[in-house]
């Protein structure tokens, strides 16, 4: 028996409870692959959420409950366990900016400054166990229940078998690239003089290239072949329509909150890696030597413990060692902290969010300088995308990402200026970070 039609015998079930509030039916599944699976359904949105450290996998479908604005979040924490036995699990993400002028960007209106889902279906796994889930938000009124059974059911109905995933052929492209290079060399150069580092010792400056293609690209193909070539990534996409994917490959944590225990990490300062052990190692070492990229590193996690101060009781902070990826090496420093009791996650996103890894610092000058000097609506890029339940929180950082439209391809990538900065160096730097999707698109990968 298929694991929805047991969820749709347990629906009919609870016609004969007085069970109220959230509830959460599960079934065990065999799925091969989420992304798969993701790609067979019709329904949206569609949500896929793969954990750096490998151990947890979500695919969302549909919507039981929606949050738009960012001041709502707080009504996600201090609420007693529900009747299902644990919390509902909202999926969505900020905006970099809510201040910038992104909703003049059709390709990012639909994701607006703030959007969570509370999904009507869930496909889970932890470790080697997945489930089906389906979520409900039941009240008194019998016509109410009977009406939110029915929605279910309806969904229900609706899931699909997982479809095969294909091989992603040659795409053929025309690239723009906003800013062109001159006028980015150019902004570099103004925020690297003397008198502009007084005011703003670092400000990170983006590139949106947009490739234009008549060759469709499915972004459930191109997610599962973004997956092998960066393994040690958070992996996420967010379809809220067929109109628009975001997709990211992202190797930076925001946070990570269990109960009261908070990881957090400063991501910046960056190296190529060569795939020749002797070569990445002596690389490794030039990037824990250099100045300009230690700078780099120390203004993001100075600010980090700084914007913590008055949540954690406690906060420490590691040596400095490497993140390896396939082709670049980052200088990463973990933050462990200790929340106070009564910190909620929309304190946390609120405070932590944007971080100087991908704004700069201080924040209310960086953002005004990107605001006023940037050529593009930077929309989810460089936002904050994850989930939040009461007990568990996590959320990375929306960099390596594509945004796909018809037609239409958007890669973004930005390079953190501080003093010893040199224009082409940081140009080289953008490339450098989109040259796996560049490589995907252009030469086509195997499923």
């Amino acid at each position: 028996m298929l694991a929805q039609t047991r969820l749709i015998r347990k629906l009919d079930s609870l016609l004969q409870t007085d069970l109220t509030g959230f509830i959460r039916l599960r079934e065990p599944i065999d799925i091969t692959s989420f992304t798969g699976w993701l790609k067979g359904q019709t329904l949206y949105p569609r949500i896929y959420w793969h954990a750096r450290e490998r151990d947890r996998e979500f695919a969302a479908l549909g919507v039981l409950r929606e949050i738009r604005d960012a001041g709502q979040l707080a009504t996600l924490s201090g609420q007693p366990k529900p009747a299902a036995g644990s919390w509902p699990r909202y999926y969505g993400g900020l905006a970099f900016d809510p201040l910038a002028t992104q909703d003049e960007a059709a390709h990012w209106q639909e994701f607006g400054d703030c959007r969570f889902v509370l999904p009507r279906l869930e496909l889970i796994r932890q470790g080697n166990q997945i489930e089906l889930v389906c979520n409900l938000w039941l009240e008194s009124d019998p016509h109410q229940r009977q009406q939110e059974i029915d929605t279910s059911r309806e969904a229900l109905a609706q899931v699909q078998p997982e479809a095969a995933l294909t091989s992603l052929p040659a795409i053929h492209f025309q690239r723009r690239d906003t800013p062109p290079q001159a006028i980015w060399s150019t902004l570099v150069e103004q925020v690297t003089s003397s008198e502009h580092l007084a005011e703003l010792p670092k400000v990170v400056l983006a590139r949106e290239s947009q490739l234009t293609t008549t060759q469709a690209v499915n972004p459930w193909d191109l997610l599962a072949a973004m997956q092998p070539l960066t393994p040690a990534c958070f992996h996420f996409a967010f379809a809220f329509s067929a109109e628009a994917c975001l997709l990211a490959s992202s190797p930076e944590r925001l946070y990570r909150r269990h109960e009261r225990d908070l990881e957090s990490e400063a991501l910046a300062g960056t190296i190529l890696r060569t795939g020749d052990e002797a070569v990445d190692q002596e690389l490794a070492s030039q990037l824990l030597a250099d100045n300009k990229n230690r700078l780099e590193n120390r203004l993001v996690h100075a600010d980090i413990l700084t914007r913590l101060e008055g949540l954690a009781e406690q906060a420490t902070l590691s040596p400095p060692r490497i993140l390896k990826l396939r082709r670049l090496q980052h200088l990463r420093r973990d933050i462990t902290a200790q929340l106070k009791p009564e910190v909620t996650d929309a304190q946390l996103l609120a405070t932590l969010h944007p971080t100087p890894a991908v704004g700069g610092t201080p924040r209310r000058k960086a953002l005004a300088f990107i605001r006023q000097h940037e050529p593009f609506a930077r929309g989810w890029y460089a936002g904050a995308c994850g989930l939040i339940s009461e007990d568990v929180a996590e959320f990375a950082v929306a960099i390596r990402c594509a945004l796909l439209t018809p037609n239409t391809l958007r890669l973004y990538a930005g390079a953190g200026i501080v003093s010893g900065s040199e224009p082409a160096a940081e140009w080289q730097e953008l490339d450098d970070k989109l040259a796996n999707l560049l490589g995907l698109l252009s030469q086509g990968s195997r499923p």
